[in-house]
């Protein structure tokens, strides 16, 4: 079955939402304790939206298999040119090769507006996600002892980064 990589719409925000309050009850992916409701989901695609920052979508048949977004690392404006990007994957749907279709649609989007560096925020004991991050050029640039509390124990953070191609906006 062939996957479809498109935007997100507002219709796409209940599948969103299954991936991620999976991620959230069961996986050390996402460090919230309670799971989102669908107007959260609705608020975070509206500012989204608001900035012209991408929500992409992975259809597999009738089903959102995964779905791939960024946002503003910092809110300084000095961080203007980084970008912190997500990737998830439907449990499902894990091993299909999703997530290495929706990367390359994130970095030409990032690039389209001007971003110097995406930034990934990685659960330290997540191999399979610091693999794919190495394997799309990110390297390690941090790692964070014990900030993250989830499931009775402590979390490392692991910050990844990839220097993208644009060229930085002028301030006016």
């Amino acid at each position: 079955m062939q996957v479809a990589i498109r935007p997100a719409t507002e219709a796409d925000l209940a599948g969103i939402l299954d991936i991620v309050n999976d991620a959230i009850l069961n996986t050390t992916a996402i460090w919230s304790h309670y799971a989102y409701t669908l107007e959260n989901r609705r608020a975070w695609y509206a500012e989204r939206r608001e900035k012209n920052y991408p929500i992409l979508v992975a259809v597999l048949g009738t089903d959102i298999a995964g779905f791939a977004s960024f946002g503003d690392f910092r809110p300084h404006d000095g961080y203007l040119h980084s970008v912190e990007h997500s990737i998830y994957v439907h449990r499902h749907h894990h091993g299909k090769g999703i997530g290495k279709q929706l990367m390359p649609p994130l970095f030409d989007a990032a690039k389209a507006l001007g971003k110097h560096v995406m930034i990934g925020g990685i659960e330290a004991g997540n191999a399979g996600s610091l693999k794919f991050h190495r394997d799309f050029g990110f390297v390690e640039t941090g790692r964070l002892k014990e900030v993250g509390w989830k499931f009775d124990r402590w979390l490392d953070l692991v910050f990844m980064q990839k220097t993208l191609d644009a060229t930085p906006i002028k301030i006016d």
